[in-house]
């Protein structure tokens, strides 16, 4: 006895000495696997940023299947959990495997070898479960980025999608391209269910086979005839053979949930690593190309261009394009829209390389040119000006980012755009939106001016660079342009003749050919396209003179202003400047830039984090339609848990009946637990498919059913939530795809393993108990600092996992921003730039992990090392009962095997808690969306019937007008200033009233109050003498509605589907389509299209004109046929002809419906009913054109001062 008490302080020691090795091990290597992991993925994430921006312009326009969000977030962390700890997890137990098998060869290669076999079925059983699960995680990922990229077009014209009430209709489009990854998540269970079943399987299996065997070695060498010395098996040798090969069956066993998430990592690496190596046709960030030293001298030529983009290569867009632009001249292209003018621009920018021909600057073709040097001598204004996210200052100095504030001011002051600026609450350091989406189209376009201004370019290019400005805005500005264009080389493309009249030549485009040539006189001579374009411009030109009067009114408030401080006073001018002079910049800031660093979360009740427990009960109550599956799942999941302590005291009761005296005892009791574990085994392969099977459908199910009620909860957030920073498009698209994702975990894969570990521990506990409450006491005594270890991870990582996040979703968002921009990107030459900022947030990024993971290894090792620190306790003080004769030696043998499988078990557990507790993390991010209340929504009180489709209405029949009454309104962004104040207007039913000012006078502000995107702060809108805000259902509301938006926002859908989404409630009958689209004048662009109505328009319609875009816009609202036709610049974007015919037809649309017309054009506005001058948010006149030139005030004399002029 004294020799058993010695064996145990030694296997105490021993134990003791293997822990530390474990702790300190396990805590390096789980810390060296995470940093590893999130080196690389850093890494990954700024060569996938960087491969992106290299790409060229066509690769972006058919590149319908990356989305950026989804690939920078949702792939990124899966690639990262691929590599992090669970790699190491992973060769931690191969290792274990491969030393247990070794040493089991080595005590008795017969027995081993005889039961090894599963080790080679259970490889090929996993490698073909993960070669079909990286299939399936492939079109998975793809499913949930082509449903992303709805996200991202959804969220990014956000206004459309409500204004005409396409928020169902883009839920089921949504729902629609969720329908594959469910599919996928699906079959991905029952693989994973196959493995599991396996793998489980074989490890009791393996069991009853060796129990078998084993007894049977064991008998045929007690033979008295074979030596002592020579007998190789005996009951230690045999036990620690199936030992070892049982630790390694039980450890392949666990390899399961590893393989998976490696086939995800790698099914989510291979869309990031085909963009990664791809070589860009057009790389901007490439060194290569010629510089010239000596500097460019600007002349270009198109040279016999032939061209089609590469998303619609079905359509020739120029052919044999023929232009010279000599050195220092000024060249303008004309055309009607779609006919290849702002192709050329492209071209000349190297966006793209012609199909045959050349485009030469200098001489040489640009193709040869090093591209970052080629369009650092290029500027460009384009026809949709795109502003980024920062300040102005720093938006106009994205021109030249080393300009000093006093160059940044005279380039605003050239392009008319400082005063309004100095006028804002922190001048240029005002921040904007993602967009520019506070300010007015014509600030955004004098700012997008002042940056290219600012560039001193020697290549000029204007694409429709004054279209969104006031007449005075558009006179100074032009004036300014003109400036700028003297000595430089210019290509204009604009349908306004005074933008074109004083080119050195005009190209009129028709087909894809230059057909005239030549100066303003030399083409009114040929009397050809050119000529009729002017006759036709011309017929409205005492139109124009009237509208140009009018406008000239912002030159008399043009002075700095601040609704906080005192004007800043210039004197007088004349007698036409006799009005107030602060009225300009409290009526331009209606528009103008969100200050988006206030705090904004005054009026926004956000759900305060809920703590975990009733986080995941919740998810509980979500999951109410999969609980049947849940419930099974669980049971099965309690079940498994069951097996391994009752496998224990098998394993022990063998262990002894193999010392019985007797050979029949031995075959007996060995053949019994043999029958035992082979029962044991079948069970838990049924139950473990089921187990994992379920859980994983109610968690693709719970997820997907996330996914889409999120979706439809932000859609239904009212406009100035989308206006903040936080609620960018890229960090709404991350939340919804990694959240998402995340939140499978709470009640998928994690949460089954979890349940396992606990009922495993519990019955241990039951079994080991009535054995020998003190010794199972004593190898329980570890347990609690394992639960501790969980619960402070758990707690420790909850806020630093938040701000992780939110780092991510910042990351999301530059990312997000930049893609969607890339145009602009490119010409302004941001890439290195960007680079930076994205390279400085991951960095961010990477910091905020590392603070999160810095217990990581702690906290996992010393779950492990605490188990076996706990075994060797109980066997050492087991050992000193069993020598005083308290207890048997196979009792102790079944206690400690018993529990040390529950606590080895329960530590297990420890590599899913962060997925458990990310689950829950994510789950309460989405809650806050989802419990968010929108602060403009339909009165509960008011009761509303349906009809088939579920849509609301009372009537949609206007027969009273629309009112204004009393109102006062600021941005929910920018509370001190006063955007509209005590503005009173009456329409009556049947009327077209005319809003007219200068850019920004609060005139949009007008009908986003009437479409309720906000709500004023005093005051009310009526229509029939309802409220619009408590009288009124907001669907009946904007049923009511029709809108044409100055820069339409157009869907990735057919033609047909655009037109048609004019009247999301039904579907639209083609022949209406097509009518609408005639009166639109857009019938005979569509039907020159290879595939016509059925066109699929590329992201945002970029591969339309904006013409051909605002036409479509046009149809839309046709097909809707509103009571009320809100017009915001309608028609600003089309060349003269189209303008004409539109106008037509937009006046007889007019007729017999309620009208609020926007324009800058007086060919909009000449026959308005009414037409109203607003300043400083108030009207000043109103009446028709003939009442306000009687009334001999700011209109008339504005009127009569301009007809002198012209």
């Amino acid at each position: 006895m004294q020799e058993l008490r010695k064996d145990s302080v030694s296997f105490g020691i021993l134990m003791t000495l293997n822990t530390l090795l474990m702790l300190f091990s396990g805590v390096y290597y789980v810390d060296a696997f995470n940093r590893l992991a999130l080196k690389l993925t850093v890494r990954m994430r700024r060569e996938f940023f960087k491969a992106t921006l290299r790409q060229e312009i066509g690769w972006h326009d058919m590149a319908k299947d990356q989305n950026f969000a989804v690939r920078i977030t949702d792939n990124m962390e899966k690639i990262r959990s691929g590599i992090a700890e669970n790699l190491g997890h992973y060769v931690e137990i191969m290792c274990d495997v491969i030393i247990s098998v070794v040493l089991s060869f080595i005590y008795g290669w017969k027995l081993a070898l005889a039961i090894v076999f599963y080790i080679p079925l259970t490889l090929v059983v996993n490698s073909a479960v993960a070669h079909y699960q990286g299939k399936l995680t492939g079109q998975e990922q793809s499913s949930y980025v082509r449903a992303s990229s709805v996200v991202e077009e959804v969220i990014g014209a956000i206004r459309t999608v409500v204004a005409f009430g396409g928020e169902r209709s883009e839920s089921l489009r949504y729902d629609s391209l969720l329908k594959p990854a469910l599919k996928a998540g699906k079959w991905k269970g029952a693989f994973s269910g196959l493995s599991d079943t396996v793998m489980k399987a074989m490890l009791f299996i393996t069991g009853a086979g060796s129990f078998w065997y084993g007894a049977n070695l064991i008998l045929y060498y007690r033979d008295p005839s074979i030596p002592i010395d020579e007998r190789e098996y005996t009951p230690a040798v045999v036990m620690i053979v199936i030992s070892g090969i049982i630790v390694s069956a039980n450890q392949i066993s666990r390899t399961s949930p590893f393989l998976e998430t490696f086939a995800m990592a790698r099914g989510s690496a291979s869309a990031i690593l085909d963009v990664i190596d791809r070589t860009s046709l057009i790389d901007p960030l490439s060194k290569a190309g010629k510089i010239l030293n000596y500097g460019l001298k600007g002349a270009v030529e198109f040279r016999d261009v032939f061209f089609r983009y590469p998303a619609r290569e079905d359509v020739i867009v120029l052919r044999g394009l023929n232009v010279v632009v000599e050195e220092g001249q000024t060249v303008a292209l004309v055309g009607p829209s779609g006919c290849g003018k702002s192709t050329c621009i492209q071209l000349l920018q190297r966006f793209y390389d012609p199909v045959f021909g050349q485009v030469l600057l200098d001489g040489e073709d640009v193709r040869k040119y090093n591209i970052k040097w080629l369009r650092s001598n290029i500027a460009v204004v384009g026809q949709e000006p795109v502003l980024f996210q920062g300040s102005i200052g720093e938006n106009i100095r994205h021109g030249k980012p080393e300009a000093t504030q006093k160059e940044v001011e005279d380039a605003a002051k050239a392009a008319n755009a400082h005063d309004f600026i100095i006028a804002l609450h922190k001048g240029y350091d005002t921040d904007i939106s993602e967009k520019g989406v506070q300010l007015s189209g014509g600030q955004r376009q004098r700012i997008a001016i002042a940056r290219a201004l600012i560039q001193q370019p020697k290549i000029l290019l204007l694409d429709e660079a004054t279209s969104a400005l006031d007449y005075h805005s558009e006179k100074l500005v032009q004036a300014a342009l003109d400036k700028a264009c003297k000595g430089r080389t210019t290509l204009v493309v604009s349908h306004r003749l005074s933008a074109i009249r004083h080119a050195h030549r005009i190209v009129y485009i028709e087909n894809g050919k230059a057909v005239e040539q030549g100066t303003h006189e030399e083409l009114m001579k040929l009397e050809g396209f050119y000529h009729k374009m002017v006759t036709v411009h011309s017929y409205d030109d005492s139109a124009e003179e009237l509208l140009n009067e009018l406008e000239e009114v912002a030159e008399i408030k043009e002075r700095k202003m601040s609704y906080e401080v005192e004007p800043y006073q210039l004197g007088t001018r004349n007698s036409i400047v006799s009005l107030e002079k602060n009225a300009e910049f409290q009526m331009k800031n209606l528009n103008g830039l969100a200050n988006i660093t206030m705090n904004q979360e005054i009026d926004d009740p956000r759900v305060p984090s809920a703590n975990f427990i009733s986080t995941f009960f919740r998810i509980l109550g979500w999951a109410r339609p999969e609980w049947s599956f849940l419930i099974i799942g669980a049971i099965c999941a309690g079940l498994y848990g069951v097996t391994m302590p009752v496998f224990s005291v098998v394993l022990a009761e063998l262990y002894g009946s193999l010392a019985k005296p007797t050979d029949e005892e031995v075959l007996e009791q060995s053949a019994s637990m043999a029958i035992i574990s082979l029962v044991i085994g079948i069970a838990a392969g049924v139950v473990c498919y089921i187990q994992t099977f379920f859980f994983n459908l109610a968690g693709v199910w719970l997820t997907t059913r996330m996914r889409s009620k999120t979706f439809r909860c932000i859609m239904n957030q009212e406009m100035g939530w989308f206006d903040r920073k936080e609620n960018s498009i890229g960090a709404l698209s991350a939340r919804l795809s990694g959240d998402a994702a995340s939140v499978q975990g709470a009640i998928g894969f994690p949460l089954s393993n979890i349940i396992q570990a606990f009922t495993n521990f519990i019955c241990s506990i039951a079994i080991a108990f009535p054995y020998s409450w003190e010794l199972a006491l004593i190898c329980l005594s570890t347990s609690p600092f394992m639960v501790a270890s969980i619960v402070f991870e758990a707690r420790f990582g909850e806020k630093s996992a938040l701000k992780e996040k939110e780092v991510l979703e910042e990351t999301s968002r530059i990312a997000t921003e930049t893609i969607t921009q890339i145009r602009t990107v490119a010409g302004l030459r941001r890439e290195e730039e960007l680079i930076k900022i994205y390279d400085k947030e991951v960095e961010r990024y990477r910091h905020q992990i590392l603070s999160r993971l810095k217990w990581r290894g702690l906290v996992n090792s010393l779950g492990k090392s605490l188990m076996f620190f706990g075994y060797a306790v109980t066997l050492t003080y087991g050992g000193h009962m069993c020598a005083d004769g308290k207890i048997k030696f196979e009792t102790i043998m079944k206690i400690s095997n018993t529990m040390l499988y529950g606590l080895f078990i329960l530590a297990q557990s420890l590599a899913f808690t962060p997925a458990f507790n990310a689950a829950l993390l994510s789950a309460n991010r989405m809650y806050e969306i989802i419990d968010r209340k929108p602060q403009i929504q339909s009165p509960e009180s008011f009761e509303i019937q349906q009809n088939g489709n579920g849509t609301a209405y009372k009537t949609n029949v206007v027969q009273q007008g629309v009112s204004y009454r009393g109102l006062n309104f600021s941005y929910p962004s920018r509370p001190h200033i006063k955007v509209l104040q005590n503005f009173n207007l009456d329409i009556n039913q049947g009327q077209t009233v005319a809003l007219v000012g200068a850019s920004g006078s609060g005139k949009s502000t007008c009908v986003q109050l009437l479409m309720r995107y906000y709500d004023p702060d005093e005051g009310k809108i009526l229509i029939d003498q309802e409220s619009i805000h408590h009288d009124m259902d907001l669907k009946t509301l904007r049923r009511r509605l029709g809108i044409v938006s100055q820069e339409p926002s157009l869907f990735e859908k057919s033609i047909a589907d655009n037109i048609g989404y004019g009247d999301t409630s039904r579907q639209v009958p083609m022949q209406q389509i097509i009518e609408a689209a005639k009166m639109a004048n857009a019938h005979e662009f569509i039907m020159s299209l290879p595939a016509q109505y059925d066109t699929v328009l590329g992201s945002k319609g970029t591969q339309l004109s904006g013409g051909q875009k605002q036409r479509i816009a046009i149809a839309r609202a046709m097909v809707r046929n509103p009571k009320i036709l809100l017009l915001d610049e309608a028609t600003s974007a089309l060349d003269f002809q189209s303008e004409r015919v539109v106008q037509q037809a937009l006046d007889s649309a007019c007729s017999g419906r309620t009208c609020i017309v926007i324009a800058h054009r007086l060919s909009t506005i000449q026959n308005a009913n009414v037409i109203c001058v607003i300043q400083a948010g108030k009207i000043v006149e109103q009446g028709s054109h003939s009442q306000l030139l009687a009334k001999n005030g700011i209109y008339s004399k504005l009127y009569r001062c301009q007809t002198k002029a012209s």
